[in-house]
């Protein structure tokens, strides 16, 4: 897996804090994105939203449409990983978003 920590990544993620809007947001992943990648992200989050609720691998991949294997990697990220679902799903919670 290449380094997160290189210029241009740096600059893609700045450039994603800039935006300030859901629209915005849409906007950008549209251009910078296939529908399919947008698709994947926001299924491998739903896992994660799920798995922190406590459902279960098989619940998971009905509601959601993923593997089982995908749905082991994503719970592996959310307990083991660099803390970026737990500080999304967090956050979400504290906006009343979840």
């Amino acid at each position: 897996m290449a380094p997160f920590n290189t210029p241009a990544i740096r600059r893609l993620f700045a450039a994603i804090l800039q935006l300030n809007t859901e629209e915005e947001c849409q906007q950008f992943f549209e251009d910078i994105c296939t529908i399919k990648e947008v698709q994947d992200m926001s299924q491998r989050l739903e896992a994660a939203i799920l798995l922190d609720q406590g459902e279960g691998y098989q619940s998971i991949s009905e509601q959601v449409g993923i593997s089982t294997a995908t749905i082991s990697r994503v719970s592996k990220c959310l307990n083991y990983g660099a803390g970026g679902y737990r500080q999304a799903i967090d956050k979400m919670k504290e906006e009343g978003r979840l």
